[in-house]
C-alpha cells in the first residue's frame, strides 16, 4: 500500500521533532558518524587514488562452485557492492544488444519517445537522441532475467542478507521475482545523462513511515554502531510514496547487466562504496543548520538526493566501477549512494540492461500480480511511466518465450 502525505512540511516537522526527542544528544551521535564516515572515505578514495580496486569483485565460476572467500563475502558488505564478472559468455551479450538494437529501430522507437510521458525520475532528457529506453518486454532483457547464471548469482546475493530473526522469516532468499527494468543505450560523445548523486527507494519516508523507522531503529536510538545495512527485519514492510521514480518492491541490490565493454570515463556508474552511509544521511538531516520542514533537500516521489552543501564528506568516495566487459555484472545495496557520469567521453556504446536483485516476500509477490498483466500486454510495469510503447511492437517477448523458472520468476504460479 502506497503512503500518502497531506502536508509535507508539517509531517517533516513533527517526524524531526519526534527523533530529536528520542535522541536528545543528535548533535554528538552525529558527530561521531561523521567521523567515522569521513575517515572510512577517505581511505576509499586514497585507495581509489593508488589505483586499488574499492569496488570487490567476484568471479561468476567462484559462486557457481561454492568457493567464495569469507574474507570476500566481508568486503562486500563492508562496501555494499560488487561486480560479478562473466555471468554471460561475451558472445551471448554481443548477440542480445544486436537484437536490442534491431528491436527498438524496427518498431521505430525513436517515433514513439517524442510522445512518451515525463519521467521525473530522470527529468527530461536534454538529447534529442534520448538513452533510457522504456523497453522492457524485448527478449534479450526476459532471456537475462530468467537465465539460470543471473539466478544463481542473485540468489548468492540475497543470502548475504539476514532473512530471519525475531521469530519471522522477512524473505525467502532462493526465489527470485523479477523486477521489470529498462535499458539504457549511451552513444559517444553524450554529455546529457549524467545523474548526481542519489539513493533510490525512498525519500522522506525515510524519516516519516514507521516501518522505515523501524529499519532504522538503531540509528535513531543513537546506537548507530548496532545497525546491520543486511539486517532485513521490517524492509518488506516500508511503505513507500507512490510515484513513477520509486520502486515498490523490496530489492537487495540494484543492479545492471553490461551488454558492452565500458569503464571509467564512459559516462558509467559511480558508487559511494560504504554500505552504511545512509547512517550518516539519516542523522545529517536532524542537525540544527537544517530547516525545520527540510530533510536535506529530499523530495516526495523522487530519488533521495545526496548533496555537496550536506553530505560533503560522502562525495570524497564516490568512484567509477571498473572497466566492465559484456556479460559482466554489478550491484549495489539499495542503499549505497550511487551517481552516473556526466559525459561518455569513450569510442563505443555504453549499453546496459537494469537487472536487480530481489527475494521473494509478501510485497514483492504483491507488485508480481501487478506486474505480470504488463508483460502479457507488453505494457510498461507498474512503478514506470505509462507510456505502453510495446504494445504492438513485433518481437517481443511472449509467455512461450518464458522457461519454467522464468514463469514463476514473474509471478505465473502466485
Amino acid at each position: 500500500m502506497a503512503l500518502k502525505i497531506d502536508d509535507l512540511p508539517s509531517a517533516i516537522r513533527q517526524a524531526k521533532k519526534e527523533l530529536r526527542a528520542a535522541l536528545p544528544n543528535y548533535r554528538q551521535v552525529f558527530a561521531e558518524v561523521e567521523e567515522a564516515i569521513s575517515t572510512e572515505a577517505r581511505r576509499i578514495a586514497s585507495q581509489r587514488d593508488r589505483g586499488e580496486d574499492v569496488i570487490p569483485e567476484i568471479q561468476f565460476s567462484d559462486i557457481a562452485e561454492q568457493r567464495v572467500a569469507a574474507d570476500q563475502i566481508a568486503v562486500v558488505k563492508a562496501r555494499g557492492a560488487c561486480v560479478i564478472r562473466n555471468v554471460f559468455p561475451r558472445a551471448l551479450v554481443q548477440s542480445w544488444d544486436e537484437d536490442i538494437a534491431n528491436y527498438v529501430e524496427r518498431n521505430h522507437l525513436d517515433k514513439h519517445l517524442e510522445n512518451r510521458a515525463e519521467d521525473k525520475y530522470f527529468g527530461q532528457l536534454a538529447s534529442s537522441k534520448p538513452q533510457i529506453y522504456g523497453v522492457y518486454w524485448s527478449k534479450p532483457q526476459v532471456l537475462a532475467r530468467q537465465s539460470a547464471s543471473l539466478t544463481e548469482a542473485r540468489v548468492f546475493l540475497n543470502r548475504l542478507w539476514r532473512n530471519e530473526s525475531g521469530g519471522q522469516v522477512h524473505f525467502d532468499p532462493e526465489r527470485v521475482p523479477v523486477y521489470a527494468d529498462r535499458l539504457r543505450r549511451r552513444p559517444p560523445g553524450s554529455a546529457s545523462l549524467g545523474l548526481s548523486a542519489h539513493c533510490d527507494g525512498g525519500s522522506v519516508e525515510r524519516w516519516i513511515e514507521s516501518n522505515f523507522r523501524k529499519v532504522y531503529r538503531h540509528v535513531f536510538a543513537g546506537n548507530w554502531r548496532d545497525y546491520d545495512a543486511f539486517d532485513a527485519a521490517f524492509r518488506p514492510d516500508v511503505q513507500e510514496i507512490a510515484s513513477p521514480a520509486v520502486c515498490s518492491m523490496f530489492r537487495t541490490f540494484q543492479g545492471w547487466t553490461a551488454l558492452t565493454p565500458q569503464g571509467p570515463g564512459d559516462g558509467t556508474l559511480q558508487l559511494v562504496p560504504i554500505a552504511n552511509s545512509m547512517v550518516y544521511i539519516l542523522l545529517r538531516a536532524l542537525q540544527d543548520d537544517v530547516a525545520e520542514d527540510d530533510l536535506c533537500g529530499a523530495m516526495p516521489g523522487r530519488a533521495l538526493s545526496i548533496k555537496p552543501e550536506f553530505h560533503a564528506p560522502l562525495f570524497e568516495a564516490l568512484s567509477s566501477i571498473p572497466k566492465m566487459e559484456a556479460g559482466d555484472t554489478v550491484f549495489w545495496h539499495s542503499d549505497v549512494i550511487h551517481a552516473v557520469e556526466d559525459e561518455h567521453k569513450g569510442a563505443g556504446y555504453s549499453n546496459v540492461m537494469y537487472i536487480a536483485s530481489a527475494p521473494a516476500c509478501a510485497k514483492n509477490d504483491a507488485y508480481l500480480r501487478r506486474q505480470l498483466p504488463s508483460f502479457l500486454k507488453g505494457e510498461s510495469p507498474p512503478d514506470f511511466p505509462a507510456d505502453h510503447f510495446e504494445v504492438d511492437f513485433s518481437g517481443r517477448a511472449m509467455a512461450d518465450d518464458l522457461t519454467p523458472l522464468g514463469k514463476s520468476q514473474l509471478g505465473f504460479d502466485l
